[in-house]
């Protein structure tokens, strides 16, 4: 029943002072066509699509249709050394010094204003507030409202609207500051966690499952042989999806996929990147608000069953406000202790059937 478990929300306002705008004066000029070609097409109201009415919409829909059983806090930014587990020296040294300017980071859409680096840190810190919530047992899960999003951003360079890893930060401070020895991180966004998969490449202790629709689509990475190297070989669990997949699809990749993985890798957490761009009305994947909240019931029942429950969850990507703010919703519900809804699942059972009837009806000789 919804409001069983206790879920924590954090945001904090500063967040929202992250507001760079394509068609700024001090921006180049081709930023705009930049960000629309990497959407591929998406048709988005805004000049630049991670913007502050992102998080709004999901607030406003939260404040007018409240979920039972959930808690929100605010979040301290993250530090210096907290970045640096993650995040190259120099770079934090260069994002540093664009503190209180616009800039544009030539590398893909990436653009900050005078808000964004204190955005980028308080994110960070709200992805790492998650996972001291749940480790300290203070809430059966916890959702940071993060932005700017965090999977793409690498090493050594911000991409993809992002500037700090916020899963990868998070990661590393649950292994370094609370005790837990494997993380397992489940990117569920659209496009692939590269910068997530880069951090993690070789670490047995971080084991990263990406759903997200393949190549050619942005970033580009995340294919099926990218297992990871050295110790960490097999630790990067990639899916690639083509556009048209949907929740049969994602769920019989958690299902059939995630869970044998998580049962061998035994974590001690679950953080999920949770990206919304998989909705249909994002036209990244077909994904519904239904598959998302049975999506979140497959990792709840492996935190319930594998980690004590230890269940966090980031903010990535999601362009649409509406398909955003309810996929949130429908995700927070499940978390509360709703019933994981059903999907759509057309053509599942037929196929099913189909593989039974051929299993069975060739069991003779064949002389």
């Amino acid at each position: 029943m919804i409001g069983d478990r206790s879920v924590i929300v954090i945001h904090d306002e500063r967040m929202l002072n992250h507001q760079p705008d394509a068609k700024d004066p001090y921006l180049p000029g081709r930023l705009e066509r930049r960000v629309r070609e990497i959407l591929n097409g998406l048709a988005v109201q805004w000049n630049y699509p991670e913007h502050p009415g992102r998080l709004r919409a999901i607030l406003e829909l939260l404040k007018a249709e409240p979920v039972p059983g959930t808690g929100s806090r605010s979040a301290e930014a993250a530090t210096h050394e907290q970045l640096a587990r993650v995040h190259g020296t120099a770079y934090l040294h260069e994002i540093e010094r664009l503190r209180g300017k616009h800039a544009w980071l030539d590398v893909d859409t990436t653009a900050v204003s005078p808000g964004s680096v204190e955005a980028a840190e308080v994110a960070a810190g709200a992805a790492i507030a998650a996972v001291e919530i749940v480790c300290r047992g203070e809430a059966d899960s916890a959702f940071a409202l993060c932005r700017p999003p965090g999977h793409h951003a690498e090493p050594v360079r911000a991409r993809g609207f992002c500037l700090f890893n916020n899963a990868a930060v998070a990661a590393a401070h649950a292994r370094e500051a609370l005790g837990c020895e494997r993380v397992l991180i489940v990117d569920w966004d659209a496009h692939h966690g590269n910068g997530t998969q880069d951090i993690f490449w070789a670490s047995p202790d971080v084991m990263l499952f990406d759903t997200h629709r393949a190549a050619p689509f942005y970033p580009g990475s995340g294919h099926l042989e990218d297992v990871g190297a050295g110790l960490g070989e097999g630790t990067i669990v990639n899916v690639p999806l083509p556009g048209g997949a949907g929740d049969a699809a994602m769920l019989n990749a958690f299902r059939n996929i995630l869970v044998p993985a998580a049962e061998w890798f035994k974590p001690d957490l679950i953080l999920v990147s949770a990206g919304f761009d998989a909705h249909r009305l994002d036209l990244c994947l077909n994904v519904s608000y239904e598959g998302f909240g049975a999506m979140t019931a497959v990792v709840q029942e492996l935190a319930d069953r594998l980690c004590q429950g230890r269940l966090a969850l980031v903010l990535e990507g999601g362009y649409h406000l509406e398909a955003l703010a309810r996929g949130v919703r429908s995700v927070l519900q499940v978390l509360a202790g709703g019933e994981a809804p059903a999907p759509s699942e057309i053509g599942i059972q037929e196929v099913a059937e189909a593989a039974e009837y051929h299993r069975t009806a060739f069991t003779g000789d064949f002389d």
